[in-house]
């Protein structure tokens, strides 16, 4: 029985390996002839090559249907100006603005301007009331007196000698004390012409005004009414005046050798879109900022109607001189791992890929460093059909 059993099983494995074996042979025939073998005929061919490659050449077959999907333009050369373009801001003048201090201590009675409010030089801004300047006055008056009654004994002991009844000694000391009192007379009045208050005033006030010092804008604000000035070297406000105002732009280190005085600059707001102002560079700050890493310049406008205010964001471009660069379109440009390219035809429908120095695109077009020579062909459309 049981050579009965095994004696099928083993015919069925016979049969079952014949069978792979017959199948891996049909896989062989038609991966090595095509499927036309099934009844479809013969297997056709893949069409017309769209380009070959000789080397780092790409050409391109005469039935390629690549040749109408390329367009090929000759570059041009042209004088171009080289532009940097700088984030800056617009600034006061540092000359044009003066922090207000009062000249004594005191109590702020009054404040007769607000922040932001214009003001002319010599303008009341604040009145204080300061005991330090009913002491000035009461020094003046004592060395006024003083200084009368050195005339007056000067002026006798002149006569006294003249008769022979003085001394030289009382002479030349009258002769001092007069020269004493007339100086410290002269000190306590500077001292009030100082203070910006008139000597000769019959009643002396202690009530003292603080004026303007140049005329322009109020632009902080840091007194209010009742409060005690102790410390005079402290300002209370500062005035600006804003009829010429820096625009300060940074520049990266990289590009301070780029950068001079009297260069020409073109500025550009956010406030005033569409409004471009031309100026020279005044000045090349000779310190790296050491934070930022970057050197300041800065540009001066006129600005009598006060449009140009601190603190507003704008961005300069300067114009470097004319120079001769390749211009082709920014069509032309191709990415090739960290470089920018452009193929360029050497021969009728023969092409090679450049490395080109990408240096100001300007608009549909770019202005070319190296890579490309004035009159070369350039493939300005389609050249991504060639890239690799």
């Amino acid at each position: 029985m049981q050579i009965h059993d095994h004696a099928p099983n083993a015919l069925g494995r016979s049969f079952l390996w014949g069978g792979v074996l017959l199948g891996l042979a049909l896989v062989a025939v038609f991966l090595t002839h095509g499927f036309g073998l099934l009844g479809n005929g013969p297997a056709t061919d893949t069409g017309p090559a769209m380009l070959t490659r000789q080397g780092d050449k790409i050409v391109i077959p005469e039935s390629s249907p690549l040749r109408k999907r390329l367009t090929v333009t000759p570059a041009h050369a042209e004088d171009v100006s080289a532009k940097l373009v700088l984030p800056a801001v617009v600034e006061s003048d540092p000359a044009r603005t003066a922090a207000v201090l009062t000249p004594l201590g005191g109590r702020v009675l009054e404040i007769k301007v607000a922040l932001g409010d214009r003001v002319r030089q010599g303008q009341v801004l604040a009145v204080i009331d300061s005991p330090d300047l009913g002491q000035a006055y009461d020094d003046y008056d004592k060395a006024a007196d003083t200084f009368q009654l050195t005339q007056k004994n000067l002026t006798r002991q002149e006569e006294q000698f003249k008769l022979g009844t003085a001394s030289t000694r009382d002479l030349d000391q009258a002769r001092s004390d007069n020269a004493q009192a007339s100086a410290e007379h002269a000190r306590t009045q500077a001292r009030l012409k100082t203070l910006g208050v008139p000597a000769e005033r019959q009643q002396h006030s202690t009530l003292l005004s603080v004026l303007a010092p140049v005329s322009g804008s109020v632009t902080t604000l840091a007194i209010a009414r009742g409060n005690m000035i102790n410390d005079p070297t402290q300002p209370i406000m500062t005035v600006a005046d804003l009829s010429t105002v820096w625009v300060t732009a940074l520049v990266p280190e990289k590009d301070v050798a780029v950068v001079a005085k009297d260069q020409d600059a073109e500025v550009s707001l956010s406030a005033y879109p569409g409004k471009v102002l031309h100026g020279k560079v005044l000045f090349v700050s000779d310190i790296i900022e050491p934070d930022s890493r970057r050197d300041k310049l800065r540009i001066a406008f006129a600005n009598a109607d006060v449009s140009l205010k601190p603190n507003m964001f704008a961005t300069v471009t300067l114009v470097g001189p004319k120079q001769s660069r390749v211009i082709v379109p920014t069509s032309a440009l191709l990415m090739n791992n960290d470089r920018t390219t452009v193929f360029v035809a050497t021969e009728p429908w023969t092409f090679e890929r450049r490395t080109v120095d990408a240096q100001l695109e300007e608009g549909p077009t770019v202005a070319l460093g190296s890579g490309v020579k004035d009159g070369e062909q350039v493939v300005v459309k389609g050249g991504i059909l060639l890239n690799d």
